[in-house]
């Protein structure tokens, strides 16, 4: 994609979205934080309906290590893998207060060194929390990203250095929810919303007249 297409393509997705932002419930970083962990090969819908229960009953680190962890499991088996990231959330609260005084650190060596904490859970609370220009990548933005001829990568690594490379001024610190918000309702995994993309005509998928019945307002 050129790069006057690529500028058009952020404008389009911030003009439909101008105040994009996460769709998992948080009250504190920490409780963004542990959401963020929950949230792995999980919905957000999901991890929401799970932390209402969690968050009501221990909304710090000091209270969830006081919960313990098979009452944390418990509030939290609705979503997959519960036990094991009730374990990581027990240890990384226990972290938090250990090093960090019980606050979330905005950097990105201090997160990963958490359990449950990989590189695109740091980059989430990394752009939502301290608002610093870096992009995550998750399976929604990986598919719009190649799909679209964006930022085409075989891995998530790939994805992610081009899009930092490409994505025009003004538009990277809110890239990653655009795309990721862009993936989850219109350029959806099975059967993505052609008929009604606004960036239709920018975007190469060669597949996209298959999965379009009627001509888009932008061609």
């Amino acid at each position: 994609m050129k790069p006057e297409a690529i500028r058009e393509f952020f404008r389009r997705l911030a003009e439909r979205t101008p105040n994009p932002c996460t769709e998992l419930e948080y009250g504190s970083p920490y409780q963004l934080l542990v959401a963020v962990v929950l949230s792995a090969q999980t919905t957000d819908r999901g991890v929401n309906l799970a932390t209402r229960r969690l968050f009501a009953l221990a909304p710090t680190p000091q209270a969830v290590i006081a919960l313990g962890e098979e009452k944390l499991a418990e509030s939290i088996k609705t979503i997959g893998f519960f036990r094991a990231k009730a374990k990581n959330v027990i240890t990384l609260s226990r972290l938090l207060i250990e090093r960090h005084a019980g606050e979330v650190p905005a950097d990105r060596a201090a997160l990963e060194a958490l359990p449950g904490v990989g590189r695109k859970t740091a980059n989430v609370v990394l752009n939502t929390l301290f608002r610093q220009p870096v992009m995550a990548v998750d399976r929604h933005v990986f598919r719009v990203a190649n799909r679209t001829g964006l930022a085409p990568g075989k891995d998530v690594g790939e994805v992610e250095t081009a899009l930092v490379k490409i994505v025009p001024d003004g538009y990277l610190l809110d890239a990653h929810h655009l795309l990721i918000l862009h993936g989850r309702y219109v350029c959806t995994a099975k059967k993505p919303h052609c008929t009604a993309c606004y960036v239709y005509d920018l975007c190469d998928c060669t597949d996209k007249a298959a999965w379009s019945n009627t001509q888009h307002p932008y061609v």
